[in-house]
């Protein structure tokens, strides 16, 4: 079944400025005739440039906004019509909101959560004690929201989002401001239960870890237009054919000289190259390599995600 469906989506804002006989009116075009499917249990990161329109389809999605023309589906239902019903199956994390009390521990929150979806309780209290054993709540449980970090509120946050075993859960930028060991908690605890409970992810982010680690899919838009949709191994490979190679020698290596090979980084006995694998196949790299010198280690690494992304950016632009 598919969760998500948007065809030629479009949304128009009116500028105005001025005062009067002098006041001038600007049509400025946030969405631009966006058509999208997204099927049931797949993570999917919805990425772009600040105002490239990813807030704006969101907000059409989850009904706050409706659109100027076209048409968008979520779960089968139409989010600006059917808004209240739509609520009890989606969830909604924002990086920079919180929608937990910010007085009260996470135990209040999920009970008055609970009372406003108008859980049962026995449905309740097996689905709390699923989220607080999943994402280690328990040892601030009863600890007032304002004294967690903030990864322990994020981890929070979402369990909270998903109190109520939504369909589809929105996450705008989960990750932003935690620490490497917390995002990397964060994006684990998501990827589990994407997989075990089929739940469709939609997520934005500026994290090209959160991408990598979390969706199965990239749709990047730019100027509100869909630029790419692709897998994100699939984006890799088309949008910059590169890999970095790191080695470590045994003793000093001779110098490498070969087409669209770049060193990035020499030390004594390590080199740090950058090879584009249009101009010279890796296996050359490689064989030119074993003979600077007596290798110790080796090895080879994708180029960033923020590069293939800024790639894009920069073909779309031209």
């Amino acid at each position: 079944m598919t969760a998500v469906e948007l065809e030629n989506l479009c949304k128009k804002f009116t500028l105005s400025r001025g005062w009067g006989r002098n006041r001038t009116h600007k049509e400025i075009i946030a969405v631009d005739n966006i058509s999208l499917s997204v099927i049931e249990g797949q993570a999917i990161a919805f990425i772009g440039p600040n105002g490239a329109g990813k807030s704006t389809t969101i907000k059409m999605l989850t009904g706050i906004l409706q659109p100027t023309s076209g048409t968008a589906r979520l779960l089968g239902l139409d989010p600006w019509q059917n808004r209240r019903q739509l609520a009890y199956q989606i969830g909604v994390v924002f990086g920079q909101r919180s929608q937990l009390w910010y007085h009260l521990p996470p135990r209040d929150t999920l009970e008055l959560l609970a009372r406003i979806y108008n859980l049962n309780r026995q449905e309740y209290i097996k689905r709390r004690d699923l989220l607080v054993e999943r994402f280690d709540l328990s040892p601030f449980w009863n600890t007032p929201v304002r004294k967690l970090s903030l990864g322990q509120r994020m981890r929070a946050e979402v369990a909270a989002s998903l109190l109520h075993a939504p369909k589809v859960l929105f996450l705008d930028e989960p990750t932003i401001g935690l620490d490497v060991i917390a995002r990397q908690e964060l994006r684990d605890l998501i990827c589990e239960w994407n997989r075990s409970e089929g739940l469709t992810v939609f997520l934005t982010s500026h994290d090209a870890g959160d991408i990598e680690q979390v969706a199965q899919r990239v749709v990047v838009i730019n100027y509100g237009r869909v630029v790419l949709d692709d897998k994100v191994s699939t984006m890799r490979r088309q949008y910059l054919g590169s890999k970095i190679l790191r080695v470590k020698f045994h003793n000093s290596p001779t110098q490498i000289n070969l087409p669209g090979v770049t060193q990035l980084k020499a030390g004594e006995y390590a080199l740090k190259l950058e090879v584009n694998t249009r101009i010279t196949p890796i296996e050359t790299v490689m064989t030119q390599i074993l003979k600077a010198g007596s290798v110790a280690d080796i090895a080879i690494e994708d180029p960033p995600l923020e590069e293939v992304i800024a790639h894009i950016y920069a073909q779309a632009a031209s």
